[in-house]
């Protein structure tokens, strides 16, 4: 897929069929996670996927919107250094992260969905992740049920002159 087909392509997914993934397609979107860039190089995370079945079911308790994760076929999960959290350039490096393993997953016509991490000690408890850390982020990963991932013709989005200004407002 080309990179503007892979964008325009892109949903939230949270309904997935039950097409296995493959490894080296998990590992492919997992690697542009660790290729994004990040302010001054901090690389301020680490990534867990989540294949077994059962750890994907107990996911969905760490956050009400996370129940798509429970039919996906993996799950990664972003994590990043506990005490950080409030700095912006955190949030802007790892959004970035995550919307690169999107973009990722969407050139290979896996869908992703994505959810808020609430409850840390059960993130911690299912995950295992050290205490100085914290979940920032869950990404279902799977193959839609729908309809399979192509670029929308009519997307939802406010019309491209209300929302672009240029050189001033």
């Amino acid at each position: 897929m080309e990179t503007w087909d892979a964008i325009t392509s892109r949903r939230n997914v949270r309904e997935f069929s039950d097409q296995p993934l493959r490894p080296e397609d998990l590992d492919r979107i997992l690697e542009a996670g660790r290729l994004t860039p990040s302010a001054r190089n901090w690389q301020p995370w680490d990534f867990i996927a989540v294949t077994d079945p059962d750890l994907l079911k107990e996911l969905t308790g760490v956050w009400r919107g996370a129940w798509h994760v429970a039919g996906a076929k993996a799950a990664i999960a972003v994590i990043s250094l506990t005490g950080e959290q409030e700095l912006p350039i955190l949030n802007l490096d790892l959004g970035q992260a995550v919307m690169q393993m999107m973009i990722a997953a969407a050139d290979l016509g896996i869908g992703t969905g994505h959810a808020s991490v609430h409850d840390q000690d059960l993130a911690r408890k299912i995950l295992g992740f050290p205490a100085d850390r914290y979940c920032a982020h869950l990404i279902s990963v799977g193959y839609p049920a729908d309809r399979p991932l192509r670029p929308i013709k009519a997307m939802n989005r406010k019309p491209f002159d209300e929302v672009v200004h240029r050189d001033r407002w």
